[in-house]
């Protein structure tokens, strides 16, 4: 059995109107997509989906389906999201009810830390991964620029030349939703990048030409999982045995900042945030941090 036809193409115009008018990323558009897909197969695998409307015990029996392969919260309450924004433009659209979707309850938050590298643990990725080739020097850049503004890694990979400004100690960076903002990085990811654009990048180009900042050693643009194998030999050979993810560096610039006495407020807007309760994650780590100070340093704790 297919899916309803008129289902289909909402899906698809709901596409192009989360990438055209919306402007989200295309990281982001895949993702609805992906999420559409899946559900559409479900509902194939299970013999429904024949009329527009879906039903509560249809979209319950998918969430369920998601649990029984084991997957977390987080991803599960990301895809009733997905489906919900979607059905919810397919009823203004297409006059397909929506209903099933709205009554779903998203699964409670699991209650996970972020993970993040101390400051004497930074000290020695820094340390352990200074050189004069070409690829330590760009590698180098990327470490000391991803410390120092905590952008994501897809936010790094989409980097124009011209969007570090050296002068001013700023970067300009386009994050999800195509919300622009610009972030300060201090004297050690300056002096890093300006030897990397003078010294590195013109030879590691071979003669290619683009605008994008960081490039691999084929001369083309760096992709995200580039950037990954880079920091996980870099992590590797500073004889760091925790596991890493290049979000860490992000979360380790948040958790920096605040024990370090920045304001909730400030790091919402570094970070680009578009709420401060995805920045407030981060006040646990910090009571952690502080209650660790407290026991290591009081007389009678």
């Amino acid at each position: 059995m297919r899916v309803n036809g008129r289902v289909k193409d909402a899906a698809e115009e709901f596409q192009s109107y989360i990438r055209l008018e919306r402007n989200f990323s295309p990281l982001t558009v895949d993702g609805y997509r992906k999420d559409l897909e899946e559900f559409f197969a479900f509902l194939e695998g299970e013999g429904l989906g024949e009329g527009t409307d879906i039903r509560y015990p249809e979209a319950r029996l998918f969430v369920t389906r998601l649990y029984d392969r084991g997957l977390s919260r987080a991803t599960i309450s990301r895809k009733i999201s997905s489906l919900r924004s979607f059905f919810k433009f397919a009823s203004a659209r297409y006059g397909i009810d929506d209903s099933a979707f709205r009554s779903l309850f998203h699964p409670k938050k699991e209650e996970r830390l972020p993970q993040f590298f101390y400051e004497e643990e930074m000290e020695r990725l820094f340390e352990a991964n200074r050189g004069t080739s070409p690829k330590e020097l760009r590698d180098l850049a990327i470490l000391e620029l991803l410390y120092a503004t905590g952008m994501r890694v897809s936010e790094m990979t989409g980097l124009k030349v011209t969007d570090p400004d050296p002068s001013l100690d700023i970067v300009r960076v386009m994050g999800k939703g195509r919300r622009e903002r610009y972030i300060p990085f201090g004297h050690y990811a300056r002096e890093a990048l300006e030897t990397y654009l003078a010294e590195a990048r013109p030879r590691i180009l071979k003669g290619n030409k683009h605008d994008r900042l960081f490039v691999n050693m084929k001369g083309t643009p760096l992709t995200d999982r580039g950037i990954r194998y880079i920091l996980d030999g870099m992590v590797e050979r500073a004889a760091l045995h925790s596991p890493v993810h290049p979000h860490m560096f992000r979360h380790t610039f948040a958790t920096h900042l605040l024990n370090n006495g920045a304001d909730m407020r400030s790091v919402q807007e570094l970070l680009g945030h578009a709420s401060l309760s995805s920045t407030q994650v981060y006040t646990h780590v910090t009571k952690d941090h502080l209650r660790n100070t407290y026991m290591n340093a009081h007389p009678r704790a």
